[in-house]
Parts: C-alpha cells; structure tokens; sequence
C-alpha cells in the first residue's frame, strides 16, 4: 500500500488561477541558483513527493518516534522509562501471565528430561550474555572480557553436549556480575534472588532484574544526555520535522487553518494589545483591565500567533489539532483542565467570600481548606456533573464558614444567606455566569501575558486570583514554557503561513509597519529564532 500526496491547501484561496500562478511561480525558481533555495533556517513547504512505500512509511514512524521522545525528554524533566504494571484482573495481564507460564514450563520440561535439553537454556544465557555486555560503558573494556570468557558460548554449548552444563554456576556468576552493574536501588533484589535455588525461577527473575537494570540504564542516559538535547533540541526538531513534512502528505493544513482562525479572531475583536501595556522599564503589570491599541490595517503576527496558543485552551474535543502542536497535545489538554478547575476554585471562593465576608471567611485558614476540598472534588470531574458537585461545594462552604463563626462566637449563617450563598454557588456551572466569565477574562488576561518573553516570571496577579496564586502561576509558567520552546522550533513555518494569511495580495510588506515586525533582529533574538544570512532579493523570516 502506499500513501498519496495531499497538495498544500491555497491560503488566500481556493481559485484555479491563484494555484496556476503559483505553480508558475514554482516552476521559474527550478532552474535558479542553489543558494535561493530554503537556506537556513527557512522551512521548505513544497509539496511532498508522489507516493510514500512501506518502507518508507515504517522509516518515518522510526524517526517520528526519534522526535517525539527527544521533545519529551527536553520538556519534561520528570521524563523516565518506568515498568509498565497492568491491572491484575485486565485481559493484557492474563495474557501476559499465560505465555510467560507456558514458556518457563517448557523451559523446566526440557530441563527435567534424562538427559537434560539445553537447547532453550542456552539462548537464554546468550540473552543474557548481550544484556549485560549492552550495560557496559565503552570504557569498561576488562568486564566486557571477563563476561566473554565466563559466557563464551561455544564452551557452554559443548558442556551442554556432553551433559556437563552448570547452570547453578553460571548463575552465581551472573548474579555476581548483576551486583556490579546494578543501579543501588537493585541491590535488595539480587540478594534476594541469591537465596533461589530453582534454576527455571532463577532464570526467570534474572530475567526480570535485568530488565529492570536496561530501564535503569536508559534514565541514567537520559538524565545525562539532557543538557546537550536542550542546548541542540531546537535545531534537531526543526530539521526532523521538515525531512517529515518532505515525505508525509500532511503540508501542514490544520496548522494553516488553526492561524487563520486565530487571524480572524484577532481581525474581529478590533484591538490589539499595547506595546506600553507590556513593556514598563523590562517589569511588566498587570492590570485587571489591559490596555489595547486600534489594530492597524494588517494584524501582527505575534499577536495572531498568541491568540492561536490561548485557543488552545479552550480546544473543543475531536477537532483536528494543529500538526505543528501534536507532542504536545497531551500537556495542553492536561493544562486545560487546570485552567477549567482553577476557574471554578476561584469563582467559588470570591462568592463565597463576598456573600460570608472577607473576614470571617479568610479565618483560621478556612478559604485554604476550601481549595483543597475543591481540588479533590474537581479533579477529573466531566461538565455534566460539575453543577451537581457544586451543590456538594455549597454545603460544605455552608459547615466550614458555620465552624468559623462558632469559634468566633458569632452567630451562624442566617437561612435567607444561606439560601443566596447556595444559589450563587450552583449558579457557577453555567458557562454564561457573570462571576465565571470575569474570572475567566482575567485568568486569560494573566496565561496571555505569560506568552511573552517578559511575562515568563510574572510579580503581578489580577484581582480576584490571589487564593489561587500558587496554582495559576504553575499553569502560567508551564504554559509560557511549553509555547516559548514551540514558538523557537516551528516560528519560520508559522512565518511563512502568516505573511500569505495577513498581507493583503499583492501588498509588499515594507512599509505598511508589517515589514517592521518581520525584519526586527533583536525581537527575533528574544523569541529565540536566529537572523539567517539572506540575499538582498529574499525576503526575511518574519518575527514571531
């Protein structure tokens, strides 16, 4: 089987004579000199080639997974290889549980047979063999011969022959060997296994140990390795992702469309943010209301790039995701659904603040308590369930405030508030509630200001979100983080569809102020997207 090509969809249009002239255009540039063409770091967004075989499909799955997991270990810091446990009653478990049992049964058949088979015994020592040499640093040149000489094969093949193979032994001295290489957290276990004396159990849970031992090996690498990924990662994923795009039919239409919606909610709402809104002598505020500046005739790019992050967290379910963002889907959907929890937190504990009293209500660390009771009863929890659990928070804001009042001697909560406090509360889970649209426009405001380089270590929360400080500045730096580093790998391909999707056509982008925000060198530095030695005639990557 074989994939087919999938042209690159036309950004201004979809008219036969804007694609003709586009290819016209494509076929003049054949026969120009090398040096015109995608140098640098500018993305080549040709069409891919006509068909991709199966071996080539297999190649690239090889290298997307290459991509994939050198992105997660420079994102994630806690990233580790952990042994994959299924549930104990789970079909996979059962299935595992089964053909292990099937396979060291044989292996004791074999053993228990006058005289003994070695046949399976003797490639699971040649296993071993590997996997042990496979735990040597290069340096390690004296323990890789003594494990030749211990585990020379053509020896223990003839001891086999002649019904002399000691397998007690050459376990003793794998065991011995284990010790060495292991991690100290393995320690307990090889003792453990030294007190075994079945040689198919042993086998077995050698096995087992040594797996956990190759795991072990791959976070030590990774852990060692992860300064020189985050210092290349950038160049790395931008050079994968375009030999990616050069083979699969993918031209980068859901990116395409996610800008352009992005564009035209930009274009739609009129404003833009101000430049002296977020710049004051390099220490930015943040106000509760931004302050904005007319939108000139043709958007920044920065600006439609932000909003195109900022939709992100609010991405409806089964939507295709912007090809550009996929390793990173499952952090933003996570990051989501913190933003929905926080919302609702805060919502809550303003209510209930302003109905109890600021004074009663931040007593003996009852808003506190509060949040985490919170926590726990929105973790998780799907949309249609979330006014029935705001019924559940009521009552409980309800007996923590009356606990707070009886231990100030104060008189409990009247019915009528109570009443009112329970109805504002329930009130939260539509989405039209004035308290969690204004919640949400500053918790918004705060994750927008975190997109800038300036913004990534904010001093400054809106009002209303200091009881959820904490939580919203994790999100915030977890957010500004993850959008800086995609922002640097793929900002030359949101370039390159920008200035097809915001100039006008025909517009030349110098001199409309357009040109100003692509050419600038020392805010492309700050984003982290090198200024590239052009010919006087190319065009500059713009700034995002």
């Amino acid at each position: 089987s074989c994939l087919f090509r999938n042209k690159m969809p036309n950004l201004k249009g979809s008219s036969s004579d804007s694609n003709d002239s586009e290819n016209r255009n494509c076929n003049s540039k054949k026969g120009r000199d090398p040096e015109d063409n995608h140098s640098g770091d500018i993305p080549n967004l040709s069409d891919p080639p006509q068909i991709l075989s199966v071996s080539e499909l297999m190649e690239t799955a090889n290298e997307v997974s290459k991509m994939t997991i050198a992105h997660e270990i420079v994102i994630n810091q806690d990233f580790k290889f952990q042994e994959l446990n299924f549930s104990p009653n789970s079909l996979e478990s059962r299935v595992k549980e089964t053909l292990h049992k099937a396979f060291w049964d044989s292996l004791r058949e074999q053993l228990t047979k006058m005289p003994p088979d070695y046949t399976h015994a003797i490639k699971l020592l040649q296993e071993i063999k590997e996997t042990l040499l496979s735990l040597l640093l290069p340096r390690q040149t004296h323990l890789r011969s003594q494990i030749e000489e211990a585990l020379d094969m053509d020896l223990i093949k003839q001891e086999a022959e002649h019904g002399a193979l000691d397998i007690p032994f050459l376990a003793t001295y794998i065991l011995g060997m284990m010790a060495m290489l292991c991690a100290p957290v393995r320690d307990e276990e090889i003792q453990t296994l030294r007190l075994v004396t079945d040689p198919v159990h042993l086998l077995s849970e050698i096995f087992r140990v040594l797996n956990l031992m190759k795991m072990d090996m791959v976070n030590f690498t990774i852990q060692t390795l992860r300064p020189h990924l985050q210092e290349h990662s950038v160049q790395y994923e931008r050079k994968k992702f375009q030999e990616l795009l050069n083979k699969l039919p993918c031209s980068l239409t859901c990116t395409t469309e996610w800008l352009r919606n992005a564009a035209a909610e930009v274009s739609a709402s009129g404003l833009l943010p101000s430049s002296s809104s977020c710049e004051n002598n390099g220490s930015p505020a943040l106000p509760s209301s931004v302050a904005y500046r007319e939108v000139s005739s043709v958007c920044s790019p920065t600006a439609v790039l932000n909003q195109a992050y900022m939709d992100l967290l609010h991405w409806e379910p089964g939507k295709a995701y912007p090809e550009t963002m996929l390793m990173d889907k499952a952090r933003l959907d996570a990051l989501q659904e913190e933003v929905h929890q926080i919302t609702i937190i805060a919502a809550v504990l303003l209510v209930s603040s302003s109905t109890c009293g600021n004074g009663v209500f931040n007593s003996l660390g009852c808003g506190e308590r509060l949040k985490q009771i919170m926590k726990a009863l929105l973790d998780g929890l799907p949309d249609a369930r979330l006014k029935d659990t705001l019924l559940d928070i009521s009552n409980q804001v309800h007996q923590e405030v009356n606990k707070i009042l009886l231990q100030l001697q104060c008189p409990a909560l009247s019915p009528d508030k109570v009443a009112l406090l329970k109805g504002q509360l329930k009130s939260l889970a539509e989405k039209d509630n004035a308290v969690r649209i204004l919640i949400e426009q500053r918790i918004q405001a705060f994750l927008r200001h975190c997109l800038t380089p300036v913004g990534q270590n904010p001093k400054v929360l809106p009002q209303g979100l200091v009881p959820v400080q904490e939580e919203l500045l994790k999100v915030g730096q977890k957010f500004g983080s993850l959008t800086n580093h995609n922002r640097q790998v793929f900002g030359p391909y949101y370039s390159t569809i920008l200035r097809k999707l915001l100039l006008p056509e025909g517009q030349s982008e110098l001199g409309t102020g357009f040109g100003n925000v692509f050419l600038s060198s020392k805010s492309r530095l700050a984003f982290g997207i090198p200024n590239m030695p052009m010919r006087p005639e190319k065009l500059a990557v713009p700034l995002l």
